[in-house]
């Protein structure tokens, strides 16, 4: 079984946000970086399947050379093998990305059963990506998925709704995007980490198409830094948490 991933260089979780100072970009001095927790999930996905069926988990992503940490850390996790669209360190739009995706699967040399893609980057959030690249490639796609079984040829995947679950049955080859919680992603041990810095990766230049998206201003939202109120500790604070709910016309 054939399995690519697409994942995505975002900046750690949690990381405080400075924009630089035309507010086109975030200064990425003092940043870590690391991969969107649903993509993460979306590789452990891909390996457990490929250990279950055989075949080659492979990863991509689009960005500058500094992504290949990404992709050997994948790789740490039991990916096979790595492929990097490679860039300047410009954000590319979701229609360019995609479009570039997509042409270096069709281009390539491996017809791949399943495309496993995060729901969405954990910077961004469009939920765009996966998308595009089924309708570019005419596959069938499934978006929000946190159930996920391969066999006979198709796949079930899962997506949870109010008050239930919505089950759906694709034929392979297939696009899936995963969200958090779909699996829980091993932790590479010190000797992966170590093999995965020697692995190879592919390297392939694409073309930007004009058009799409055009960034205009990044805005950090605003943070209330105001000390919070302790209304008591005492069965005698119910009375001030009712003043405060009803202030709020919560109740």
């Amino acid at each position: 079984m054939e399995i690519l991933t697409a994942i995505k260089r975002v900046p750690e979780t949690g990381s405080k946000v400075v924009l630089t100072d035309d507010n086109l970009s975030i200064d990425t001095t003092s940043l870590g970086f690391t991969i969107s927790p649903h993509e993460e999930c979306a590789i452990e996905e891909s390996v457990q399947l490929v250990e279950e069926n055989d075949g080659n988990a492979t990863l991509l992503t689009l960005g500058s050379e500094d992504a290949t940490e990404q992709l050997r850390s994948g790789i740490a996790m039991g990916a096979d093998e790595g492929v990097l669209l490679e860039t300047d360190d410009d954000e590319w739009d979701p229609a360019a990305t995609a479009n570039a995706i997509a042409t270096a699967i069709d281009e390539g040399d491996t017809d791949y059963d399943l495309l496993l893609f995060g729901n969405e980057s954990a910077d961004a959030a469009n939920h765009q990506v996966g998308v595009h690249v089924a309708e570019q490639l005419d596959l069938p796609c499934v978006t929000g998925i946190k159930e996920l079984e391969v066999e006979d040829g198709s796949v079930v995947a899962e997506r949870e709704i109010p008050g239930g679950s919505e089950v759906y049955e694709l034929d392979l080859p297939a696009v899936v995007t995963v969200k958090e919680g779909l699996n829980e992603p091993r932790y590479p041990s010190m000797r992966a980490k170590m093999q995965a810095r020697k692995a190879s990766v592919e390297h392939i230049e694409p073309a930007k198409e004009a058009g799409g998206l055009e960034l205009v201003e990044l805005e950090v939202p605003e943070t209330d830094d105001s000390p919070a109120e302790i209304l008591g500790e005492s069965p005698e604070a119910a009375e001030n948490v009712v003043d405060v709910l009803e202030d709020l016309e919560v109740v």
